[in-house]
């Protein structure tokens, strides 16, 4: 019974194993990239990007409906608009970076959906803000796996500029290590990403099984490598068992791997040997006495 539950639903149904192993293609090097924003303390800037992408997915749709390659060129600009305008507006005006972004991501998001509802439905709506299983093809696949080829030959070659970026960025800029570059590139990976999750996930969840994973794997390892692992796992089992949720208890896709991440931030924050709250209370007593 528990094997036909956890097993059977992949066996007798293609989209769900097409969801399954885009899913699993996101979670290789999505939480990689939510692991340097956490660390370099721009965690928000994930969720302000997927935002950021709607308008674009939006425009792609009223040109071409539901075209995979439209709306993912469309918020492929967008989302690139966004990550760029804001930093061009916080130096021209002297303002801070992370007002900009919220002001660029309230505006994306309006515009967005107002444009989806003014040609589409409620269906298409609902499907481009949290997702379809069902909506993964075979296009979906490719430009999934493609996302992540792209991303993880990019980070072979940007760890160690990234990381020293994030815990010693005066050294960095010492060395002439180029720090606007990388940080640009860094943010395109970002955008990248979003749009190859937004056809399962949908572009408000998006974000989610980047940033979860990330979040909960700093529970689980001191190291960034080991960090990098934890997180990749926790996403690929997240996936696992979000797309159970979404086929049993008949709720989206998006949101369910997301609560299905949101519960191992959970129970990382509460077990995990790194810094977990049950090490914590288990430690006072014997620094007490």
């Amino acid at each position: 019974m528990i094997l036909d539950l956890l097993f059977t639903p992949f066996l007798d149904y293609g989209f769900l194993r097409r969801a399954l192993v885009g899913c699993l293609a996101l979670s290789v090097a999505a939480p990689v990239l939510g692991l340097f924003l956490m660390l370099r303390r721009m965690s928000l800037t994930a969720d302000v990007l997927g935002h950021g992408i709607l308008p674009g997915v939006a425009a792609g749709f009223l040109l071409a409906g539901l075209s995979l390659p439209a709306m993912a060129a469309g918020g492929l600009v967008a989302g690139l608009a966004v990550a760029v305008g804001a930093g061009a507006l916080s130096r021209a005006t002297g303002g801070r970076e992370d007002a900009s972004l919220a002001a660029l991501y309230l505006v994306a998001l309006a515009a967005g959906v107002a444009m989806v509802s003014w040609r589409g439905g409620a269906v298409e709506l609902t499907n481009l803000l949290f997702g379809s299983v069902l909506g993964v093809d075979d296009a979906a696949l490719l430009l999934m796996a493609g996302s992540a080829t792209v991303t993880l030959g990019a980070l072979a070659l940007a760890w160690r500029p990234l990381v020293l970026e994030c815990f010693d960025p005066g050294f960095a800029q010492a060395v002439g290590a180029r720090g606007a570059w990388w940080h640009m590139g860094f943010l395109a990976l970002v955008v990248l990403n979003l749009i190859a999750a937004f056809q399962a996930l949908g572009t408000l969840m998006a974000v989610g099984l980047m940033m979860l994973p990330a979040i909960a794997a700093r529970h689980w390892a001191r190291s960034v490598g080991g960090m990098a692992y934890a997180a990749v796992g926790i996403a690929a089992c997240s996936a696992y068992a979000g797309l159970l949720l979404s086929f049993h208890a008949d709720v989206p896709s998006g949101p369910a791997v997301v609560l299905a991440a949101g519960l191992c931030w959970l129970v990382s924050t509460a077990c995990g040997p790194v810094d977990g709250l049950l090490g914590r209370l288990l430690r006072r007593p014997h620094l007490a006495g």
